[in-house]
């Protein structure tokens, strides 16, 4: 597989893991039987007790972040005190023919079939694959490990404790060493049932005939991998009939008219904005089932219910009665609202309640506007908590706690929210700093230098 084609399919596969937390003792290799597997195979390749028994011990320090595991190649960022590098495990991925000679062989296996179709990655799978003769777990001359840090040892700890963290998430998908080859788990499993498909339209069993009777007791006639004389009478009958023509479409039904007030006896327009809250309450409660946030988002106080209503309400005088009776200055409803419409709740957290991130994430973050800035200086930046000021330049970034920055700019003694979150922070900061934003700050006039600070 060539290097163009190969990134094309870590792009399509890739999937990204969180990082796992120091672990005191312990095992260091994964428990189930595909974990095992990767294991033991994995230190036949690098056999040297020295170079895996340090890895082991780095695996359990936490100081590893994120995995991403893509076709051909498994990676993660390892923090180092100040240090931040970036291991990889590569392994050959296979190509469409090696897929094609697997599945026929699995479709042999009557048992294996039926548990691959269900989700399952059994575990004599491995029978099929030596028959195929193709790799799943890794071999000499197929597996590579690739570090960026300074270590002597090849593999270096970073590398090897990377390759006994993917053990780890091989305990609860084993469908990761098929990524890793090539196939997400939905693609291998439409794969296999397009073979079985077309044997089922051909009539081929699949399975070697016998050379007699003798040999199983059953008759050859009745294990022939070649169709019966009449298995394709009934298909032939089929295309065989004339085409009957469709029936004519019926006539549209009448308009209903119009009743003369609503059939809820709600209006239009706050049915839309009740749709849009529960649209935006469905999505937070989905982040959170996807591993964003600590806990469940509860129902809104009456605070956050006010500054949702000042967001998104489209008549200004609903807002003005807000500003006058929410308790608080009008410019606080005004802020609190920008960032409402950046970002919901999570946006109007990020406002008004600072934080301390982790360590590690501040590191990530480090590297990420490092390795953007290279063609340039990156900005003097000062890190307080989870807010990032650009030093003299009025511009800030604010990490969320759902992991997304958000860009703000300081307007007279205060900071606003000043755009949409992005993931990464090197985006958000790009947008900041960029020609359309510096014109829009020009025009606003209210981020000079002398500016205060206040929140």
């Amino acid at each position: 597989m060539s290097e163009a084609q190969g990134s094309r399919a870590r792009d399509r596969g890739a999937r990204g893991f969180s990082a796992f937390a120091a672990r005191r003792g312990g095992r260091a290799r994964g428990q189930s039987f595909w974990a095992a597997q990767w294991t033991e195979a994995v230190e036949d390749v690098w056999p040297e007790e020295g170079p895996l028994k340090k890895g082991r011990s780095f695996a359990r320090t936490g100081r590893i972040g994120p995995i991403t595991v893509s076709p051909g190649r498994v990676a993660a960022e390892v923090y180092g005190g100040e240090e931040t590098c970036t291991a990889r495990l590569t392994l050959t991925v296979l190509d469409d023919d090696e897929w094609d000679l697997l599945w026929e062989k699995t479709a042999d296996r009557p048992a294996e079939t039926e548990a691959l179709l269900a989700g399952d990655l059994p575990e004599d799978l491995l029978e099929a694959v030596e028959d195929a003769r193709v790799r799943m777990l890794p071999g000499y001359g197929d597996l590579d490990a690739d570090c960026d840090c300074d270590a002597l040892d090849h593999p270096c700890p970073h590398a090897t404790a990377l390759a006994y963290q993917l053990s780890w998430l091989l305990d609860t998908d084993p469908w990761l060493l098929l990524l890793i080859r090539g196939r997400t788990a939905e693609e291998a499993v439409e794969e296999l049932t397009a073979v079985l498909l077309l044997r089922a339209l051909t009539g081929a069993g699949g399975q070697d005939e016998p050379e007699g009777p003798g040999e199983t007791g059953t008759p050859p006639a009745a294990t022939a991998t070649t169709p019966h004389p009449g298995a394709y009478a009934a298909q032939r009958a089929a295309y065989a009939r004339p085409a009957t023509p469709l029936p004519a479409l019926p006539p549209l039904p009448r308009p209903h008219a119009a009743p003369e007030e609503p059939p809820t006896g709600i209006e239009a327009d706050p049915l839309d904005r009740l749709a849009a809250d529960a649209a935006l309450r469905a999505r937070e409660l989905l982040a959170y089932a996807h591993g964003s946030g600590t806990a469940p988002p509860g129902p809104l106080d009456a605070w956050q219910d006010t500054v949702r209503l000042a967001a998104t309400h489209p008549d200004p005088r609903a807002v003005q009665r807000l500003r006058e009776g929410c308790g608080r200055p009008a410019e606080d409803l005004d802020r609190a609202a920008a960032a409402w419409r950046t970002g919901g709740r999570a946006a109007l957290q990020v406002l008004e309640h600072p934080w301390t991130p982790p360590a590690q994430q501040t590191a990530r973050a480090r590297t990420a506007l490092a390795t953007a800035w290279e063609a340039e200086e990156l900005p003097p930046i000062t890190v307080d908590g989870n807010r990032w000021t650009l030093t003299g330049r009025g511009l800030q970034l604010r990490l969320g706690q759902d992991g997304r920055w958000y860009p703000y700019r300081r307007r007279g003694t205060r900071w606003w929210p000043a755009g949409p979150p992005s993931a990464d922070p090197a985006e958000t900061l790009a947008d900041l700093t960029g020609p359309a934003a510096g014109d829009e700050l020009l025009r606003d006039g209210t981020a000079g230098p002398g500016a205060g600070t206040a929140d």
